[in-house]
C-alpha cells in the first residue's frame, strides 16, 4: 500500500488513537500524527500495524466543524479522497479527507471488519446469542414474569399476566391473607416496567409495612425503590423531590402529615400507584378521612392504580364501593345502586353452582365470568378455593408468673413486662426463657422460629441461647441493615451448618417466608390479630410440607394468657386462619382491653361472644363467597401454561451456557459454589470497569427456584434478571463482536474459499408502551455468503460453524483483509440484496398478526362494553390507536447490520 501525505489511515493495534494523519514519509519510515491525543508515531513502512480509511456511499462521517454528513458519492484525486455528502438540512458539503474529525471510532461492522478492528469468535458467538435470545424473549407469552424469585403458584401467576398486560390497569386485589397479594403486585409492576407500559411508579403504604415493601420488591423482582420519608427528602435539594426518581416508596402518614410534600408527590406524573391496606381508608355517603381524600387525588391524576386489601366485601357493601369508586369513579358513582347490582350476582352465583354440575358448560361459564360485574376490576382468591395450606397444631405451656411481672398497668408491662427490667435480670427470672432453652433442645434438629413483639427481646433471647445455652441461633429485626437481615436468614436456611432457630422481632419478621420449618414458638401475643395472623404466616403457607406446630408459652394470671384465651377460644384463629380478624377485635376490643387489665367474672362471656361472632362471621364469608369473581380470579388452564413456559426457560442449559460467553468476553471470573450455583468475581482483566450486578467481593448466583427461594442471600439468575438483561444491551449497544476472522476446514469447498457470515436485526423505532415486539421482535437474520453469491445459512448452522472455525493471528487477518478488501464488499452487497428480502416477509407477517391480534382483542373489549361497564372507554380508544401507531411504525422498520465474520477456507 501506498503511503501519501494527507491520507487519513487508522491503527489497528490501538484504536484510541483516533484516526490518523500521514505527516511525513522518510524512506522506509512513515510518521502519523494523531490530532485527537496530540501525538505523532513512526511506524516502518513495511509492518506498520495501519489501514486507510475509506468511508463509501451511505456511510455517516463528522467534519472537523462538526458537521454530520450522510455521504452520496466518493472521489480519489492523487491519492487523496474526496466525499460528497448530505447534513441535516439537505445541503451538499464536499471535504477531503483532511476536514475529516480525528476523533472518529469506527465501530459498524463493515468498518471494524475492513480496518483490522477484530473480535474473536467467541464474542462473536456472543453477539449472535445476544440477539437470538433478545429475539425469544420478546415473543416469549410468561414475558415480565421470568425474573420473580418467588413460587410459581397459578393463582398469582395468573392474576399478574392478567393485570400486568393492560393498559394503565386499575383493579383491586383483595386476596385473603397468605396467598400474597404484595407478591401479585409485584409482578404485576415488574411486567409494567420492563414492557415499557409503566415508568413512574410510587408505593403508598402503612408505616410499619414499609420495610416490607422495600424488601420484597428488591429481594423477589430486584426493583430499588427510593424510600421516602420525612429525614430523606429535608436533606434532598430538588425542588421537586419526587421528579428525582423514578421507583418512590413512602408511607401514608408521611403524606398526611407533610401536606406540602403531598401537594408535590401529587404534582408528578405517576404510571402506576400502589395502595397498601385499603381497606383502613374511611369513607361514606356524608364524609370522607383525610387518607381517603389523599388517596383520591393520588388516584385521578395516576394512569394505573391498585388497591390491596385482605378485608372482604362482606364486612361493608359501603366500603367496598369506596374502595371501587377510587378505581373507577364514573362507573361506581351511586351506592345504592351498586348494593342493586350486587344483589343479582348472587343469583348469578347459583346459576354457576348449576352449571358447575354440568361439565360441558365450560362456554357458558366463561361467558358469565367475561360479563360479571367487578370481574373485571376485582380479584380475590380464598384460602378455601386454592387450598394446598397446612394444618395448624396448637401447643401451650403454662408457667408461673415471677413476682417482679406482677407489677403495672400500662399496657407495655402488661403485655411485655420484661421490658421494664434490665436485660441481666428478665433472662434469669423470668421461665419463658429456661423453657425455650429446653424446648429447642428437644427438637432438635428441627429448625424452630421464634418471634416476640420487640427488638430488645429478641436481641437479648438470641445472645442467650448463643453464648450461654449453647444453640445456634441467629437475630433478625429492624436493627439490622438489609444486607445483615440476608445473612441472619440464610444462616438459619442453612440445613447443614445453619442455625437451628431464628429469633425475630414484629417488623423484622415481616416480608419473609421460612415454610421449610415447620415450628413456631410465640414468645408473646400481639394485640392486633393481623399480625398474628402474619406472624403463624411465615411458616403457614402453600409449600409448607407439614402440620404447622405452633408453641405458646404464657405466664399464668397475666395479660398474655388472657389473650391466649381469647385469640384461641373466640377466634380460634390457631387452628383456622380469620381474614376478618381485626374486624372482630375492633368490635370487642374495648371489653378485651378492659380484661387485659384484670380479667373479671365478664371473661367467659366476652370469650362465648366472640367465638359466636367469630363463627358467625365465618359463615357469612362462607355462604357469602362469591364463587364466580374467585372463579374469574384464577384460570388455571391459563397459569399452568404460563408456568410452564417459566419452568422450560428454567430447565434448559441456554441460560449457563450464555452467561459462560458473557464472563468469558468480560473477564468475570466464575467459581463453583453449590449445585446449581456459583460464584462471580471481578477478574483481573476485566474488559471494562463495570459488570452488571457484580459486586467488587462477588456474586453469588443461582439457577435454581427453590434454591433461590431458601436462600435469600444468593441472587436468583433468570433472563430478566438486572444482570442479565443490562448485559444483554450492553453487548448490543456496543461493537463487542460485531467484527470477526476465522479460518475453516470444510470438506467440499475449495482452500482459500471465502464465506461471509452476516447478522442483521429488524430495528423498528417505537414507543416501548406500546409493546411492538410482541408482534416484530429483533428478528435476527443470519446469512452465509459463498464466493457465488448464494446463502448456505440453512445448510451450515451457526452453532456448528463455530465449532468449526479456527482463530486466524492478528497479521495474517490484517493481511488477508488487504487483499480481499474488494471481495468482501461485493459480498457484503450481495447480503444486504438478501437480507432486504427477508425483512419484507418478516415485516408482511408482523402486520397481518399485530392487526389479528389487537383487533381481536379490540372486538371482545367492545362486546363487553356494551355488558359489562367496568371496561372503560380509554382502553378501548387506547387499543383503537394502537393498531394505527403499530402499523405506521412497523411501516419505518429498518434493517441494521449487527456482525460479520469472514471466514476462509483452508
Amino acid at each position: 500500500m501506498e503511503y501519501i501525505v494527507g491520507q487519513r489511515w487508522v491503527s489497528h493495534a490501538d484504536a484510541q488513537l483516533g484516526l490518523g494523519i500521514i505527516a511525513e514519509l522518510d524512506g522506509r519510515r512513515v510518521t502519523v500524527s494523531f490530532p485527537a491525543i496530540g501525538e505523532e508515531r513512526t511506524y516502518a513502512t513495511d509492518n506498520a500495524p495501519l489501514t486507510r480509511l475509506r468511508f463509501k456511499s451511505g456511510d455517516n462521517i463528522t467534519t472537523i466543524d462538526d458537521i454530520e454528513l450522510c455521504l452520496i458519492d466518493v472521489t480519489e484525486v492523487s491519492g487523496i479522497l474526496y466525499y460528497t455528502g448530505l447534513d441535516s438540512h439537505d445541503e451538499e458539503h464536499q471535504i477531503s479527507e483532511l476536514e475529516l474529525d480525528s476523533f472518529v471510532q469506527l465501530t459498524t461492522p463493515q468498518q471494524r471488519l475492513l480496518n483490522g478492528h477484530f473480535d474473536g469468535n467467541s464474542q462473536f458467538a456472543l453477539r449472535v446469542a445476544t440477539f437470538d435470545h433478545l429475539n425469544q424473549l420478546q415473543q416469549s407469552p410468561a414475558r415480565g414474569l421470568l425474573g420473580s424469585r418467588t413460587s410459581l403458584l397459578p393463582h398469582q401467576v395468573y392474576i399478574a399476566s392478567e393485570v400486568g398486560r393492560r393498559f394503565s390497569p386499575r383493579v383491586l386485589l383483595a386476596d385473603e391473607v397468605g396467598l400474597g397479594k404484595t407478591i401479585e403486585a409485584g409482578m404485576i409492576i415488574h411486567q409494567q416496567l420492563l414492557s415499557g407500559r409503566a415508568q413512574r411508579v410510587l408505593i403508598v403504604v402503612p408505616e410499619s409495612l414499609l420495610h416490607q415493601w422495600l424488601v420484597e420488591m428488591l429481594r423477589r423482582f430486584n426493583m430499588h425503590f427510593a424510600l421516602f420519608d420525612a429525614e430523606r427528602v429535608d436533606a434532598m435539594t430538588e425542588s421537586n423531590p419526587f421528579d428525582a426518581e423514578q421507583l418512590v416508596l413512602c408511607s401514608l402518614d408521611f403524606l398526611k402529615a407533610r401536606p406540602d410534600m403531598a401537594a408535590l408527590a401529587l404534582d408528578c406524573e405517576w404510571d402506576l400507584t400502589i395502595v397498601d391496606e385499603a381497606h383502613h381508608l374511611q369513607w361514606s355517603t356524608t364524609d370522607a378521612s383525610a387518607e381517603y381524600l389523599l388517596v383520591e387525588q393520588l388516584a385521578k391524576i395516576s394512569a394505573g392504580l391498585l388497591l390491596l386489601t385482605a378485608t372482604p366485601e362482606q364486612i361493608g357493601q359501603a366500603s367496598h364501593f369506596a374502595r371501587l369508586r377510587l378505581l373507577d369513579p364514573e362507573r361506581f358513582h351511586d351506592l345504592d345502586l351498586f348494593i342493586a347490582e350486587e344483589s343479582g350476582f348472587k343469583q348469578l352465583n347459583q346459576q354457576l353452582k348449576q352449571l358447575e354440575a354440568d361439565h360441558a358448560a365450560t362456554a357458558e361459564i366463561d361467558d358469565l365470568l367475561d360479563r360479571h360485574g367487578t370481574g373485571r376490576v376485582l380479584f380475590r382468591n380464598t384460602r378455601a378455593g386454592i387450598q394446598g395450606f397446612p394444618e395448624r397444631q396448637l401447643h401451650t405451656y403454662p408457667l408461673p408468673n415471677p413476682d417482679a411481672y406482677i407489677t403495672g398497668d400500662d399496657e407495655r408491662a402488661l403485655l411485655y413486662p420484661e421490658l421494664n427490667h434490665a436485660e441481666e435480670d428478665w433472662i434469669e427470672r423470668d421461665p419463658r426463657v429456661s423453657w425455650l432453652e429446653q424446648t429447642l433442645k428437644q427438637l432438635r434438629p428441627n429448625k424452630v422460629l421464634v418471634i416476640c413483639a420487640n427488638a430488645d427481646t429478641a436481641i437479648a433471647l438470641e445472645h442467650f441461647l448463643q453464648m450461654r445455652a449453647g444453640i445456634r441461633s441467629a437475630a433478625f429485626y429492624e436493627g439490622l441493615s438489609i444486607l445483615e437481615r440476608d445473612r441472619a436468614a440464610a444462616y438459619f436456611a442453612d440445613s447443614e451448618a445453619g442455625a437451628q432457630t431464628l429469633v425475630c422481632s414484629e417488623i423484622g419478621s415481616e416480608g419473609r417466608n421460612f415454610q421449610f420449618a415447620h415450628h413456631l414458638v410465640l414468645f408473646d401475643l400481639p394485640l392486633n390479630p393481623d399480625l398474628l395472623e402474619q406472624r403463624i404466616g411465615r411458616l403457614d403457607r402453600i409449600g409448607q410440607t407439614s402440620a404447622v406446630e405452633i408453641h405458646v408459652p404464657f405466664l399464668e394470671g397475666s395479660a398474655q394468657a388472657t389473650l391466649l384465651r381469647w385469640y384461641d377460644e373466640g377466634l380460634n384463629v390457631f387452628r383456622e386462619s380469620c381474614s376478618a380478624g381485626f374486624a372482630i377485635y375492633e368490635k370487642f376490643a374495648e371489653r378485651l382491653q378492659e380484661q387485659l387489665r384484670g380479667p373479671n367474672d365478664q371473661l367467659e362471656k366476652l370469650l362465648q361472644e366472640t367465638a359466636s361472632f367469630t363463627e358467625l362471621t365465618r359463615a357469612e364469608l362462607r355462604e357469602g363467597r362469591d364463587r364466580l369473581l374467585e372463579r374469574n380470579s384464577c384460570k388455571p388452564e391459563i397459569a399452568n401454561s404460563i408456568i410452564e413456559e417459566i419452568s422450560e426457560a428454567e430447565q434448559t442449559n441456554d441460560l449457563l451456557d450464555y452467561l459462560d460467553l458473557l464472563c468469558n468476553a468480560y473477564g468475570v471470573d466464575q467459581d463453583y459454589h453449590s449445585e446449581h450455583a456459583l460464584i462471580l468475581r471481578p477478574g483481573e482483566h476485566m474488559l471494562t470497569g463495570y459488570f452488571p450486578g457484580l459486586r467488587e467481593e462477588g456474586t453469588t448466583i443461582s439457577f435454581n427456584r427453590e434454591q433461590a427461594l431458601a436462600r435469600e442471600d444468593i441472587d436468583f439468575l433468570t433472563w430478566e434478571h438486572p444482570m442479565i438483561v443490562e448485559s444483554m444491551d450492553m453487548v448490543a449497544s456496543t461493537e463487542l463482536g460485531n467484527a470477526a476472522i476465522a479460518t475453516l476446514n470444510l470438506k467440499g469447498i475449495a482452500a482459500g474459499t471465502l464465506l461471509l457470515e452476516a447478522v442483521y436485526t429488524i430495528n423498528c423505532v417505537a414507543p416501548r408502551g406500546l409493546q411492538l415486539e410482541r408482534f416484530l421482535p429483533v428478528s435476527p437474520i443470519r446469512l452465509l455468503v459463498d464466493s457465488r453469491g448464494k446463502d448456505l445459512a440453512a445448510l451450515v448452522p451457526h452453532e456448528r460453524l463455530n465449532d468449526l472455525c479456527e482463530k486466524v493471528k492478528k497479521p495474517t487477518a490484517l493481511a488477508i483483509i488487504k487483499q480481499v478488501r474488494e471481495e468482501v464488499e461485493e459480498k457484503m452487497q450481495h447480503a444486504a440484496k438478501l437480507a432486504s428480502q427477508q425483512m419484507n416477509t418478516v415485516l408482511e407477517a408482523a402486520e397481518t398478526t399485530m392487526r389479528e391480534q389487537l383487533r381481536g382483542e379490540l372486538e371482545r373489549l367492545q362486546a363487553l362494553a356494551a355488558v359489562n361497564p367496568s371496561i372503560r372507554s380509554e382502553e378501548i380508544e387506547h387499543l383503537r390507536v394502537r393498531t394505527e401507531e403499530c402499523s405506521a411504525h412497523i411501516g419505518h422498520a429498518t434493517l441494521q447490520l449487527q456482525a460479520l465474520r469472514l471466514i476462509i477456507t483452508t
